[in-house]
């Protein structure tokens, strides 16, 4: 019998109002490489257009998109939709709603990251945690200045719970 090999993260998909503040804001403080600058994605029939709006559904009015990579090479896109009009949630941590919760990206000084969002116009959601006590695991939930929640987290994902059951 053959294993199933793991599937990977190709890349992480994100709603912005502004798609050129963002792509500006994620580049300063998170040094993304812009692999494809904003594009917009017009009603008119194209095979695009077309496509979005199969997968958006009947309200899609066009975007705008933008094509990102982090340091380790994983996918970041951006979206700006022109129609509807965007909005900001009232609450972004509704964590109990069913959806996805955060975004997290690793860096070693997490209080140096937060501060930088911070100074950046990006929000600090919660106190810096140690993540395991006794341990140099950081932790901290911030914004962006959109609005989307970003965990900073400073060892890598299977580091950081390797072993952990």
């Amino acid at each position: 019998m053959s294993k199933q090999v793991a599937s990977s993260l190709n890349h992480v998909g994100v709603s912005v109002p502004d798609i050129d503040a963002a792509v500006a804001w994620y580049t300063k403080v998170f040094g993304f490489t812009v692999i494809a600058e904003p594009a917009e994605v017009k009603v008119d029939g194209s095979h695009f257009a077309n496509l979005a709006g199969n997968i958006c559904g009947e309200r899609f009015g066009g975007m705008k998109i933008a094509h990102m990579v982090t340091g380790d090479g994983n996918g970041f896109e951006l979206f700006e939709f022109l129609g509807p009009k965007p909005e900001r949630r009232e609450d972004t941590m509704e964590y109990w709603k069913n959806g996805f919760f955060h975004i997290a990206i690793t860096h070693p000084d997490v209080p140096a990251k937060v501060a930088e969002i911070v100074a950046e116009g990006g929000l600090q959601r919660s106190d810096i945690w140690t993540l395991f006590p006794g341990e140099d695991m950081q932790v901290c939930y911030c914004e962006d200045p959109f609005g989307n929640v970003i965990e900073i987290i400073s060892h890598r994902y299977e580091s950081a719970l390797a072993n952990r059951g």
